[in-house]
């Protein structure tokens, strides 16, 4: 199934401008129909294609989505197998339509740990999509945040102690050229599926003022519909960053 083609826009809507997803009850899902967890992985990859596709309808400027996490390796290795190999599927089958509707692909985390050829395929689908302009989409596999905010301050901490950086001019922009989002604007809105309500390790320091929303639908049955509701949501919200507004 390829990614269907994304209609034009005219002007910006109103926001949010980056919305970043935890696409959690791929599990569930199967499970409530006797199926393997696999089955419902697969489904999900069709809800991905579903949900970048109704993002460009919306006009949205900034699409995350947690695929894979630090933690996710305890799993069964079975599993495990089967959403690398999801992965490599997506990576390979949807690359030309995501560079033909105009989506710039960033994968987020850490990279040792991945097969060399799932290294080579996110290299060659960034390479390819890198000056779209349309849409970005940034799909965060082998990403934790604690372990990438640990790093950010071990990089930091060698630069002070080599005497490249003054440690009194560590502010939040250095820190944040540090994390593995460098140049990515802060989500506006975080969405979580499933009904739980925990944001799992996720862009912790990213999200410090994001609009939280919950939703009970598992990410198989997630669609434009669910992703419109949540924007109507987010709209409807007062922002005041810590501050008091009017």
């Amino acid at each position: 199934m390829s990614t269907a083609s994304l209609p034009a826009h005219s002007d910006p809507p109103p926001g949010p401008n980056h919305v970043a997803i935890i696409m959690d009850g791929n599990g569930r899902w199967a499970k409530a129909r006797g199926l393997p967890r696999v089955a419902g992985h697969r489904r999900g990859a069709d809800a991905v294609r579903r949900v970048v596709r109704g993002a460009g309808e919306l006009g949205i400027p900034i699409l995350t989505l947690f695929a894979f996490s630090t933690e996710n390796w305890t799993r069964p290795a079975e599993e495990v197998n089967d959403l690398m190999g999801l992965l490599r599927h997506y990576l390979r089958s949807e690359l030309e339509e995501l560079h033909r509707n105009g989506a710039r692909l960033r994968v987020i985390g850490n990279r040792a740990g991945l097969a060399p050829d799932i290294v080579r395929d996110i290299e060659r689908a960034e390479a390819m999509t890198h000056a779209n302009s349309r849409i970005d989409v940034n799909i965060c596999v082998n990403y934790g945040a604690r372990d990438e905010i640990l790093r950010a301050a071990r990089r930091l901490a060698e630069q002070v102690a080599a005497g490249e950086l003054e440690a009194d001019r560590i502010d939040e922009g250095r820190f944040e050229r540090e994390l593995l989002t460098s140049g990515v604007p802060d989500p506006d809105l975080l969405i979580r599926t499933s009904g739980e309500q925990r944001i799992s390790n996720f862009l912790l320091w990213q999200c410090a003022y994001a609009e939280l929303i919950f939703v009970d639908t598992l990410w198989p049955d997630f669609g434009k519909e669910h992703l419109e509701r949540a924007m109507a949501e987010f709209r409807r919200r007062e922002r005041r960053y810590g501050g008091v507004v009017g």
